[in-house]
């Protein structure tokens, strides 16, 4: 078992496969560092592979406090504040991974799409440790921040696919607010 291991996501909204995720690479390191994606809007850029995750209704909450949702989801899950830490990650710049990841790590991650892919061969490209915790076509994925983020929009009860503790702090930033306030007003068809 390597002792550190590397996983990470937007997290976006985080929900409960996320927190299967984060608890599925715990399981398979000592100490595991999460990193959060698309952790400062200068750091972001358009991937092809993927060309939704760069959007403004994509990226509602801050670096802050989606490290703040994670830290309290995995301790409410039972892990401890010491097995874990959580750090930006550029995903989309590579030459920068190394300032804020350990090197010497496993790297964790699923598949379910070309970004996916492209993720898996960016590390492989630099060199880094991988394990692909399993891969599956989008229809096995389950939960997306995406669906979240849309009954969210919609007003249809999300609450429950969430862990108990990022629902409580999604109300107390009014995260729900916020995410309404971003979606792109109707076009008028012209």
């Amino acid at each position: 078992m390597p002792h550190f291991g590397v996983i990470h996501g937007r997290f976006q909204v985080l929900h409960n496969d996320h927190l299967r995720y984060l608890l599925a690479g715990k399981e398979r390191c000592e100490h595991l560092v999460v990193g959060i994606t698309n952790p400062d809007p200068t750091l972001i850029r358009e991937e092809s592979s993927d060309p939704r995750r760069h959007l403004p209704l994509t990226n509602p909450l801050t670096y802050f406090e989606r490290q703040w949702i994670v830290r309290e989801a995995l301790e409410e899950a039972g892990v401890p504040p010491s097995d874990f830490t959580i750090v930006p990650f550029p995903i989309n710049l590579p030459k920068l991974y190394f300032y804020y990841v350990p090197r010497e790590a496993t790297y964790f991650l699923t598949i379910y799409d070309d970004w996916g892919r492209r993720k898996l061969e960016r590390f492989k490209e630099i060199g880094l440790q991988t394990e692909v915790l399993w891969e599956r076509s989008p229809q096995e994925k389950g939960l997306t921040g995406e669906e979240i983020r849309e009954r969210i929009l919609t007003q249809e009860p999300w609450e429950r696919l969430v862990p108990p503790s990022t629902h409580q702090y999604l109300r107390l930033w009014r995260i729900p607010a916020r995410i309404r306030s971003l979606q792109a007003p109707a076009g008028d068809g012209g």
